[in-house]
């Protein structure tokens, strides 16, 4: 029964992953439909982002009245009528009217989801469950880059997935009762102790600090919301990108784009494996150096075809920063401030999706798209030294612990 429901969760994911991709593949064709401006884009996701904010943000008692599998459902239909929302849309101002819900069923299930594995399975669980948010954003530019190609229509990609989307909701809605018989029944044991779930940190005197007093919080959330900075981003503008400067068809644009999504994906399921023989630490070190080289072979004038090897390295690079900075809350921070800190980061995470893109969207407006892989390069660049000064300060307070631990024994 556990293993069920966590195919379910996995399902959940997917419908996450779906909708995140397909506004930026889809955006050079929208954008001449409507006669929008470039930026119109950048107020689309900032509007979509925002929702999540605000939902992630109210998850906590959310999900405490209604329970995880009610929001999930609840979360999806949302989601799905939105979607078809953007497919019959007349004008700009209607997508935006749209991008409301479409955000809103994101936050509470993200956050909930998130904890839940977080809290009740290992490491590679995580990294899983973001390999089939993967899933879905990577066949969702699939989808959409085929009906560009064959129908030249936009509408009808936003339709499909929202006809993808609805029978995920069927699913969930049969699925409503599973949630309850688990948890009510005692004999099934669904959590697993987080490998060093107490933090480094997690002491008499750090249980009475409010969490974003403890030293790292902040560095942390400097990564993560550098992360999904560079994460959306690359989704929203690595297709405009690709058209405007390497004079690529949007179809094939699209392609490329959903192929930077499925290096997310591939480096998630592996990255699973990975985290039997690695520490969370290392995988996250190595993802970062990996997304640097990636978005420096965007930035040097090479040919188109480096282009392409570099979206596929970003995306295997990022693979396993955010899963992996994810389970390693607790292990950071200690069980008594994980739960709070979590949703800081996740606030923290949605906040980097709304507002870097747009600007960057806004620049580009007044300069040109050009500077798209420059501001790749700054972003992985700050998330590497966020990331690497709060190691080096976990380092430090875990070998001042070690030696207190050793002196009180003698």
């Amino acid at each position: 029964m556990t293993t069920f429901l966590l195919v379910i969760i996995y399902l959940a994911f997917i419908s996450l992953g779906l909708p995140d991709s397909l506004l930026g593949v889809a955006w050079p064709v929208m954008q001449s439909d409507y006669g929008a401006p470039l930026e119109t884009a950048g107020l689309l996701f900032m509007t979509i982002a925002g929702g999540t904010i605000i939902s992630s943000l109210a998850s906590g008692k959310i999900l405490k009245r209604f329970g995880t599998g009610n929001i999930t459902f609840v979360s999806c239909l949302m989601t799905a009528g939105a979607l078809l929302g953007f497919h019959f849309a007349p004008s700009v101002v209607w997508l935006i009217v749209c991008a409301i819900p479409l955000g809103l069923g994101a936050g509470s299930v993200d956050a909930g989801l998130n904890d839940y594995v977080a809290t009740h399975y290992k490491a590679h669980h995580m990294s899983w469950l973001h390999c089939f948010w993967g899933v879905g954003a990577t066949f969702g530019p699939i989808i959409m880059a085929q009906f560009i190609s064959e129908q030249h229509s936009w509408r009808n990609g936003y339709l499909a997935i929202s006809g993808i989307q609805f029978t995920l909701t069927v699913i969930l809605l049969f699925t409503l009762p599973l949630w309850n018989r688990v948890k009510k029944n005692s004999n099934i044991t669904l959590h697993e102790e987080p490998e060093d779930s107490k933090g480094v940190f997690d002491n008499e005197d750090v249980k009475h600090v409010k969490p974003l007093q403890i030293k790292g919080v902040k560095l942390a959330l400097i990564s993560f919301l550098f992360y999904c900075g560079v994460e959306s981003t690359v989704g929203l503008w690595g297709s405009s990108f690709l058209v405007n400067v390497k004079e690529l068809p949007v179809a094939v644009a699209a392609q490329w784009v959903s192929l930077y999504y499925a290096g997310i994906t591939i480096g998630r399921f592996i990255t699973g494996f990975i985290t039997f023989k690695m520490s969370n630490r290392t995988l996250i070190r190595m993802g970062q150096t990996i997304a640097l080289t990636g978005a420096t072979l965007l930035f040097l004038p090479l040919h188109s075809t480096f282009s392409l090897v570099g979206f596929i390295m970003v995306g295997l690079g990022l693979a396993p920063i955010f899963p992996c900075m994810l389970h390693e809350t607790p292990t950071r921070f200690g069980k008594k401030h994980s739960q709070t800190i979590m949703g800081y980061q996740m606030a923290v995470a949605y906040t980097g999706s709304t507002f870097m893109p747009p600007l960057l969207g806004f620049i580009a407006s007044h300069s040109t798209i050009g500077i798209f892989p420059f501001c790749i390069v700054v972003f992985v660049a700050a998330m590497l030294l966020s990331s690497e000064k709060l190691n080096t300060l976990l380092t430090k307070k875990d070998v001042l612990k070690r030696k207190d631990t050793s002196s009180t024994a003698f």
